[in-house]
């Protein structure tokens, strides 16, 4: 007969789970309060000549996106109108949710060339890499 050792489990092991609770509990009791700004959740991908940035913005128009460059920190922000609860005097209330987020760029881009798309509530950006910063091919003589 083999004896094992058990390892009581700590707190360590639970932090994956209890990290991804955590967030779900501060996004569900968000959507209670009215004035509260939210994060858009983003994904970044680079490719050899763009930076690539996905935003999900469900329920948002084109009109209520603004997006910024400056100063290589690029700026996502959009509003959406939401139907309240009807009140006592059966009126709907409209709320306004507001969404923002900002991030420094790794490396500075094109910005006149920059491009961007809303669709089925995916906002979707290319930021070309600026020239000076592509890889160049040195011809050996």
């Amino acid at each position: 007969m083999r004896l094992v050792r058990y390892t009581y489990p700590n707190y360590r092991s639970f932090a994956p789970v209890l990290g991804g609770l955590d967030r779900a509990i501060d996004s569900f009791l968000a959507d209670f309060e009215p004035n509260a700004v939210r994060a858009i959740p983003l994904s970044v991908h680079e490719d050899k000549d763009n930076l690539q940035v996905s935003a999900e913005l469900p329920g948002v128009t084109r009109e209520d996106v603004n997006i910024e460059l400056g100063d290589d920190v690029l700026s996502l922000s959009a509003t959406r109108k939401v139907a309240g609860a009807t009140t006592e005097a059966g009126t709907a209330a409209e709320q306004t949710v507001t969404y923002a987020r900002s991030f420094s760029l790794p490396y500075a881009v094109q910005a006149d060339k920059v491009s961007a798309e809303l669709k089925d509530g995916v906002l979707r950006l290319t930021l070309p890499k600026a020239e000076a910063l592509k890889p160049r091919k040195i011809a050996v003589n």
